[in-house]
């Protein structure tokens, strides 16, 4: 049956399952960007706990290894502790800075959205909105 022969009726339920099939379309192109964009917060996330649990723990131990150097090369204690807890705190600084670049990598779903406000241009112009 060709576009000729087939009735209003038949036109109009044509045309809302390919509308709905194309909404259904844009909906799993969404769902799969929000998830590719997940995944690398995730992956961010990940990376900034394993980077803040060994940092935590190597600096434990080369805080106290430092301290104790300074100590027996003839510094106050109080010194040697400050001047390694500096230097935890600049290492802290780098991985908090290289997270946050991690993070702006993470996008919203902008195919998805520009396909909907193409979806809805089309769809405005055929109802004359």
């Amino acid at each position: 049956m060709t576009e000729r022969d087939m009735s209003i009726g038949q036109l109009v339920s044509q045309a809302t399952a390919d509308v709905q099939s194309l909404v259904k379309s844009q909906i799993e192109l969404t769902k799969l960007e929000v998830s590719t964009s997940v995944k690398e917060a995730a992956a961010g996330s990940g990376l900034l706990v394993g980077a803040g649990t060994l940092a935590f723990l190597g600096f434990i131990f080369l805080l106290i290894t430092a301290a104790e150097g300074m100590i027996a090369a003839g510094l106050s204690a109080w010194l040697s502790f400050l001047i390694v807890a500096l230097v935890l705190i600049v290492v802290a600084a780098i991985l908090g800075f290289v997270g946050k670049k991690r993070f702006e990598k993470v996008k919203g779903p902008e195919r998805s959205i520009k396909a909907l406000e193409a979806t809805k241009s089309s769809l405005s112009h055929l109802t004359g909105e």
